[in-house]
């Protein structure tokens, strides 16, 4: 019972603060669309506090996938914004 509470408490503060934090960095590294990508970040991870609050049929594996699906997408397409356009030359990666 507490945990459900703590979790659920967790999950009102976390969500809209992961919301936040990814939608300015998402800006800060020019990503585009940030308000998408906070949006997808933000509303996996609810869904996966719900899941785990309210259905019991759930295993945690598949809370805790869920929960990371948007954070993961979104570092991804962050990666992908910061990345150099330019071919690797060869022996780069080496040093």
């Amino acid at each position: 019972m507490l945990a459900d509470v703590i979790a659920a408490v967790l999950g009102i503060v976390v969500t809209p603060a992961l919301f936040i934090a990814i939608y300015f960095d998402a800006s800060r590294v020019a990503v585009s669309r940030p308000l998408l990508w906070a949006t997808v970040a933000a509303a996996p991870f609810a869904l996966g506090v719900g899941m785990y609050l309210f259905i019991d049929a759930v295993p945690m594996t598949g809370v805790i996938m869920t929960a990371n699906t948007g954070i993961v997408l979104y570092g991804f397409e962050r990666e992908i914004t910061r990345g150099d356009d330019q071919p690797a030359e060869p022996g780069e990666l080496l040093e």
